[in-house]
């Protein structure tokens, strides 16, 4: 008697793994769908986009170039002071203004200043392939995030790195991620998504920080545009 117990109850767990991993597959396939499908996703190679920064009453233009999974250029202006950051491949450089801290050179990356930047190379989030990259997830459940219906997710990626991901139940859009890099923790909420070659993507991210809050608001994307790859080589001082 003991042993059919035991027998059942190993099936019943069994059953309900299989529920839940086939429960998590869908929703991933219908966020990817809203995306724009992975067969369009998979033509993206480059990414730039244009956007300005607003924070303590300032708007601080940017500009950002992405070789998916290879490279990344950006760069703004501060009060007249160029501000550049790029990662290519393994390797990072950037110019920080002297009122930031920086000498105004050319100067390489720490790995712990690296780390952070290597997700942007992955410009369609943490679900999109996520198999293949090394994550594990764990459908928290459905939950009301601002009064709307939200699939929470918890990530963990293949480096440890944890993060709380919403999906709007209603668009299969992400929402909301919130995520704990170094003990510092920080909050992304997206919106006013567009179609641009039928990929779906935010025009505004509102970020929280340890640094403070801003905003973010892309003016122009280009998919797949001509991109030369001397913007990544380190200039010579």
């Amino acid at each position: 008697m003991k042993m059919k117990l035991l027998c059942m109850l190993a099936i019943a767990t069994l059953s309900f793994a299989y529920v839940q991993a086939q429960t998590v597959d869908e929703i991933v396939a219908k966020h990817v769908e809203a995306m724009g499908g992975a067969d369009k996703l998979k033509t993206v190679n480059t990414i730039s986009t244009e956007r300005v920064l607003a924070v303590q009453g300032m708007e601080i233009p940017s500009k950002s170039v992405i070789v998916v999974g290879k490279s990344l250029r950006s760069e703004s202006t501060v009060m007249g002071n160029a501000m550049v950051q790029v990662l290519h491949g393994d390797k990072g450089w950037k110019i920080m203004p002297a009122m930031m801290g920086g000498t105004g050179e050319p100067e390489d990356m720490s790995a712990d200043e690296i780390k952070p930047l290597f997700g942007q190379l992955d410009p369609f989030g943490a679900l999109y392939n996520y198999q293949e990259k090394g994550n594990k997830l764990e459908l928290v459940g459905k939950e009301k995030v601002d009064k709307k219906d939200m699939f929470h997710f918890k990530i963990t990626s293949k480096d440890g790195v944890v993060m709380d991901e919403y999906l709007d139940a209603s668009t299969y859009l992400v929402y909301k991620v919130v995520s704990n890099v170094g003990g510092q923790e920080g909050e992304l909420v997206f919106s006013d998504y567009e179609a641009i070659e039928g990929i779906k993507m935010a025009n505004t991210i509102d970020i929280t920080s340890p640094m403070g809050a801003f905003t973010m608001i892309t003016n122009k994307t280009v998919i797949n545009g001509q991109v030369d790859e001397k913007i990544f080589a380190k200039p010579a001082k």
